[in-house]
């Protein structure tokens, strides 16, 4: 028996039972469908994203090699045209979710799901920080609403659905009006009360954070997650570290590198600017200042985006029999050559995915290794030259050392490396699916 045959069933034996027991918990489930529910909403705006830094923008890939902005000098204007679809999708993705998952828990429960759904919104708003006061106006901060405002829109969409849903059940909290009352008035009334519960309590609730914590529950878990990350250093240790960090926030729904950038710009922004003085003082990358950076994340542990999820959608076309999973793969392509991959984050989704959250964090920590151990052995020089991030994969390592052709094959097996992490694991998750259903069929064998 091969060291893959081996792998797979340990896999088989140990981590196969308990994603099909995570993947019938309701809580996980509801989260789990909610962002796949989101999901066309999120391709929405991935496309966008495309479209405006690549195609529009004039350091976007596709722009500079097809010199799109010498033959339309007026491109970048465009952008403006699509940019309003990111405030109707990822820009407001945590709206979504805390509706979706409050909606889910609610529907497992047999309560009802449309005004769960509804007081978990409100909910939501009622925790949200204050409104901002300007020269007299007041204006509500976007902040909150989009990735960054995930986590606490998972917290709230859960505590509300299973609140709601028992409450609503408690024949003396409900009104019951006379047949003659129209459904609609009727089906308001019915959870009145649990309603006004919810959102009173969860008022005091915020009233008692703000008196210790006057940011807001918001920024107190984004503080939270924040400070573990001050004390690190300038190092490969260092890189490891956070690229773990920001692929592990993102199994949570949380938006990993906007979350770390902060920190990862403030430990990086300098060494990037004296790489690039050095490179502009010598015409080459070879004995940059500063070779160990964040670049090599992006030139050889990003490609597809975080966790390098280009190595997982190659992996889903080879070995992968999930009809959805293939689904999913086929529409995250495009925006995954330029390292767009909530598609496949929130599709799949990976987030919250036992299986898949192993490799996801696995890959890219091994890549930056590489990298880095090309770097340091002077086997290529430092990531120096500054690359727009939705540059395809390889190529970022090519024209970030200033067109090293080592660096452009150590890219492509990085590449390589990945798809044969993640192949294990996809296969894991289609021995999990199958062991879901058999269980699912088996208990709706059983009579009552």
């Amino acid at each position: 028996m091969g060291v893959m045959d081996k792998f797979e069933k340990g896999m088989e034996r140990f981590l196969v039972p308990i994603a099909a027991k995570l993947n019938s918990q309701r809580h996980v489930v509801a989260i789990r469908d909610a962002f796949i529910l989101a999901f066309p909403i999120t391709l929405a705006g991935s496309l966008v994203l495309l479209l405006n830094f690549a195609i529009l923008a004039p350091d976007g890939f596709i722009a500079k090699i097809l010199f799109l902005h010498k033959l339309f000098p007026n491109l970048a204007d465009y952008q403006q045209v699509f940019t309003p679809v990111l405030n109707g999708s990822t820009n407001i993705l945590s709206m979504f979710i805390v509706f979706l998952i409050a909606r889910n828990i609610a529907i497992e429960l047999k309560a009802d799901e449309l005004l769960s759904g509804i007081t978990g919104l409100s909910t939501f708003f009622i925790i949200y920080p204050a409104y901002l006061n300007v020269e007299g106006a007041n204006y509500l901060s976007t902040q909150w609403v989009g990735a960054q405002g995930l986590f606490v829109a998972i917290i709230v969409g859960l505590l509300v659905g299973e609140f709601f849903s028992r409450l609503s059940k408690s024949e003396k909290l409900q009104i019951k009006m006379p047949p003659s009352v129209p459904p609609a008035v009727a089906r308001s009334f019915k959870v009145l009360f649990p309603i006004v519960i919810i959102t009173l309590v969860f008022a005091i609730g915020n009233a008692v954070i703000n008196a210790f914590y006057e940011e807001g529950l918001h920024q107190f878990i984004y503080a939270m997650l924040q400070t573990p990350l001050k004390n690190i250093g300038d190092n490969v240790i260092s890189l490891i570290v956070l690229a773990v960090v920001s692929n592990l926030l993102w199994i949570f729904g949380i938006h990993g590198p906007n979350t770390i950038a902060a920190i990862r710009e403030a430990m990086f922004a300098e060494a990037n600017i004296e790489n690039l003085n050095f490179v502009a003082a010598n015409g080459t990358a070879w004995g940059a200042p500063y070779p160990t950076t964040w670049a090599i994340n992006d030139a050889f542990a990003n490609y597809g985006g975080s966790g390098m999820t280009l190595g997982l959608i190659i992996a889903i076309f080879l070995v992968s029999r999930r009809k959805e999973y293939r689904d999913i793969g086929k529409l995250s392509v495009a925006p995954g050559l330029f390292n767009i991959n909530e598609p496949i984050i929130f599709g799949l989704p990976v987030v919250l995915n036992p299986i898949l959250i192993i490799p996801f964090i696995l890959a890219p920590a091994v890549n930056i290794f590489i990298g880095w151990t090309a770097i340091h052995f002077e086997l290529i020089p430092p990531i120096a030259y500054s690359v727009p991030w939705t540059t395809p994969g390889p190529l970022i390592a090519f024209l970030g050392t200033g067109g090293n052709w080592l660096a452009l094959i150590l890219g492509f097996a990085c590449l390589a490396v990945t798809t044969l992490i993640y192949i294990p694991f996809v296969m894991a998750a289609n021995k999990a699916m199958e062991s879901t259903i058999k269980t699912t069929n088996k208990d709706s064998d059983v009579p009552m």
